[in-house]
């Protein structure tokens, strides 16, 4: 039983800290605020985390990357059982996990928001996500589309095009209130699907302009 309530309060240090780092950043988050939203106290932080900093990297561990990794989940399922996907199926796996994959809307606002507040004050977090996130997903990526595109096609153009992939990816995923107001519509089904096809087609021109690109030279 003990056990249990121990795992309990740090379930719940861990998620008033993100409701808050969130909310207000890191900076103007206190330890006391914390605990007071947790129903926990200041041993309690110190036990589980040390200090305020760590708390906030196990935010970052144990709420933000375990739902990206539901993500990537995601798009592996997506490809399961194709050896050798094309472009298009790529594309379209990845925006299905993105725009219409695992994550609640409560989930997908969480963490965008807790994301924001970071790159608006990089710190420890974003090399974190950089490096055990950001930078594996996108080698994965290119592991993917590299099959299908010539041998010796521009490598920095490649890892362009397929930043700028998932950065429309992303867009449609976390700005979907003023998506919703320029686009005049609700994200529903039929719209969501829209988009997938959407990112899939406009994100396979561009790739497809880089072949061309790399034939005239």
């Amino acid at each position: 039983m003990a056990e249990q309530s121990d795992e309990h309060t740090r379930e719940r240090i861990l998620d008033q800290a993100e409701r808050l780092f969130a909310v207000k950043g890191f900076e103007a988050v206190s330890i006391r605020e914390i605990t007071r939203a947790a129903a926990s106290n200041l041993a309690a932080v110190n036990y589980y985390f040390g200090n305020k900093k760590n708390l906030y990297l196990e935010v970052f561990r144990q709420r933000w990357m375990i739902r990206t990794r539901l993500v990537r989940q995601s798009f592996a399922e997506k490809l399961a059982g194709n050896p050798n996907p094309s472009i298009p199926e790529i594309l379209h796996a990845m925006a299905r996990a993105f725009l219409d994959g695992p994550l609640s809307d409560e989930q997908r606002r969480q963490h965008a928001l807790l994301m924001q507040r970071e790159m608006a004050r990089p710190g420890d977090a974003l090399k974190l996500v950089v490096e055990e996130v950001m930078r594996p997903y996108h080698e994965e990526l290119i592991t993917l589309l590299r099959p299908n595109l010539p041998r010796h096609v521009d490598e920095e153009r490649l890892r362009l095009c397929v930043l700028s992939i998932l950065g429309m990816t992303l867009y449609f995923t976390f700005a979907r209130p003023a998506v919703s107001i320029v686009m005049g519509r609700q994200y529903d089904a039929c719209f969501k699907s829209q988009l997938i096809q959407h990112v899939q087609t406009f994100a396979t021109d561009g790739l497809n302009g880089l072949v061309a690109e790399n034939r005239k030279q």
